[in-house]
């Protein structure tokens, strides 16, 4: 069952090279190798990013880019990557998964880094349980900001900064286009992994939780991306947003889409 389909009726303007380009990374699980196709397409472009924002999976995609890694080397991570790998599997009070792993596998491959750090301006998004506030992570520890992005409410335990227990931004804005002008963009690109996303008959406790959580960011899509000057919505129908074994067809799937909007959008 496709959850939400874009009608086109979104703004597709001009990208320009001359002008600051922000990114807004979606969230979608295991989708999010689509992302590492996309950033292959706009490197093909020859566009310079200016600013990077990130929501759950687009949160790691994007600190990665953000710190200089390229799209080869995010590709390398991404083929590597399985799912949970980062996940240290034990039951704890507040989610069947603890993601302490994934702030450590974060650390490996940039250190112990802050925003301030970045080599262009880096935001992600989080959600705090308690209020419901959607929450702009900007400053302080780059790989805790992720543990809270990605953060699946009932998977993964809250991860508390500065006093506030954060989860998953998708809840509220899943692919993050406003924080980019506050970031210095000039023109937006959104990458949208559940636009064009079916759900599939789940079969475990875990594929329930995730088809209930991509309605909630289905929803939280909607409004954020019809800011964007342009959107990537890679044809996803059919991938499993938790199965690793089709990370290499995301990929592929995600530069294929990307590559034939960028040829006709980029002057």
């Amino acid at each position: 069952m496709k959850i939400w389909k874009s009608s086109g009726s979104y703004r597709t303007r001009k990208i320009r090279r001359h002008r600051k380009i922000g990114l807004a990374l979606g969230g979608g699980a295991v989708l999010g190798a689509a992302h590492v196709g996309a950033l292959r397409a706009l490197d093909e472009q020859q566009l310079t990013i200016h600013c990077v924002a990130g929501t759950s999976i687009g949160a790691f995609v994007g600190a990665l880019y953000a710190f200089g890694k390229s799209w080869q080397e995010i590709d390398e991570i991404a083929r590597d990557l399985t799912w949970l790998q980062a996940a240290r599997l034990k039951v704890t009070k507040t989610g069947i998964l603890s993601n302490e792993q994934l702030g450590k596998f974060v650390r490996s491959l940039l250190g112990d880094v802050t925003f301030a750090e970045a080599r262009i301006p880096l935001a992600m998004i989080a959600t705090d349980i308690g209020s419901g506030e959607r929450i702009v992570l900007r400053e302080g520890d780059v790989a805790e900001a992720v543990m809270a992005s990605t953060c699946i409410p009932g998977i993964f335990s809250p991860v508390e900064i500065d006093g506030r227990m954060l989860v998953d931004g998708g809840i509220c804005e899943n692919v993050p286009v406003s924080v980019l002008p506050e970031l210095g963009a000039e023109q937006t690109i959104a990458v949208d992994l559940i636009a064009n996303h079916s759900l599939r008959r789940p079969e475990n406790i875990v594929e329930v939780l995730i088809n209930s959580f991509d309605f909630a960011l289905s929803n939280a899509s909607r409004t954020s991306i019809e800011a964007a000057d342009l959107l990537i919505a890679p044809h996803l129908q059919g991938y499993n947003a938790i199965d690793v074994k089709q990370i290499p067809q995301l990929i592929e799937q995600g530069y294929a889409d990307a590559a034939q909007l960028l040829r006709r959008s980029v002057k």
